[in-house]
């Protein structure tokens, strides 16, 4: 998809003040969305996104725009992405994760931003009052990290070293380490941390694990999930269980996914677009928590493992794909 091409999600919007009802005759909304991945990749959320803002009214062709621009796993690239959609005088833009919405609220001090599947405290003032002109979702929940081992210890009984691919250079994953270390203390499993920051990153850490690590976590950032299909294949050649913070990993051929739902995110961010659409100030509208979570197994996958999924964990599970 051209970058250029209408489709999007960033929610940005003019001075919240006065931006009219949706219902006004010949008003039409242009939504900026930054996201991480294309909008193929990103197909799930965006639809529920879309879907969403027909519920209240904003159909794309009648009195709806959406621009979507994807920072195609390079976290660098948002400020200029971000300058281009405020060029176009978008009304609103919806930044998917901690990285796009910094660079969203360092660019505008008037443009509506929401926030989807970020770390609101690098943000905003505080969860109930988020002052100034961001508000969202959180979908990032360090405390997940001591189920998501639970979990690789329940498929894989035989762990006993786990290694964490994780991008340090994302302000939100200094809290994510630091669960990780202490739940693999608690566990009395060997740890390593591999900081990826490129493919090439990516690439090189596998072949390290040698024998001494036999399971992987794998950070859900604008990196990992550009590269999704090449950690899922490099873990299956090296022989290991993996667990992932996103859906979209599994489909691609990881193994377990635990964490937020993320295109329930997406369809609850469309309400606070039509409440600021109707005169509500980011401010006022407090961040929110990620109300339903997701474990999705992928059965091939395990199988090519030579794991058996317990039958305790399948009917936990919300699906398992064969």
């Amino acid at each position: 998809m051209k970058r250029r091409e209408l489709f999007g999600f960033i929610l940005i919007a003019g001075t919240w003040p006065l931006i009219a009802s949706a219902q006004e005759p010949g008003r039409t909304f242009r939504i900026g969305i930054v996201d991480v991945v294309s909008a193929e990749l990103n197909a799930p959320n965006l639809s529920a996104f879309q879907q969403g803002l027909h519920d209240f009214g904003y159909v794309e062709g009648r009195n709806l725009i959406l621009e979507y621009r994807s920072a195609d796993g390079d976290a660098r690239r948002f400020p200029a992405l971000i300058d281009e959609l405020i060029g176009l005088q978008v009304d609103l833009i919806l930044a998917r994760g901690t990285p796009a919405a910094l660079a969203a609220k360092k660019a505008t001090s008037t443009i509506p931003v929401v926030m989807a599947v970020g770390e609101p405290l690098l943000i905003v003032e505080s969860l109930a009052r988020p002052g100034a002109n961001v508000t969202g979702f959180s979908g990032v929940q360090p405390d997940l990290e001591p189920k998501r081992l639970e979990l690789l210890q329940e498929i894989a009984p035989a762990t006993s070293g786990v290694a964490a691919l994780l991008n340090m250079s994302n302000p939100v994953t200094g809290p994510q380490l630091k669960e990780l270390e202490r739940a693999a203390q608690a566990k009395r499993l060997r740890f390593r941390l591999f900081d990826v920051r490129t493919r090439d990153d990516i690439e090189r850490a596998f072949p390290a694990l040698g024998g001494e690590f036999d399971a992987i976590v794998v950070g859900l950032e604008a990196l990992t999930q550009a590269h999704r299909a090449r950690i899922a294949e490099l873990a299956m050649e090296h022989r290991l269980p993996a667990v992932y913070g996103g859906r979209e990993f599994v489909e691609a051929g990881g193994l377990i996914f635990y964490g937020p739902s993320f295109p329930d995110i997406y369809r609850r961010a469309a309400r606070y677009v039509d409440r600021i659409f109707r005169g509500a100030r980011p401010a006022e509208l407090p961040v929110e928590q990620p109300a339903k979570f997701g474990l999705v197994i992928n059965g091939r996958v395990a199988r090519a493992l030579g794991l058996t999924i317990p039958a305790s964990l399948r009917l936990s599970a919300d699906e398992v794909i064969e």
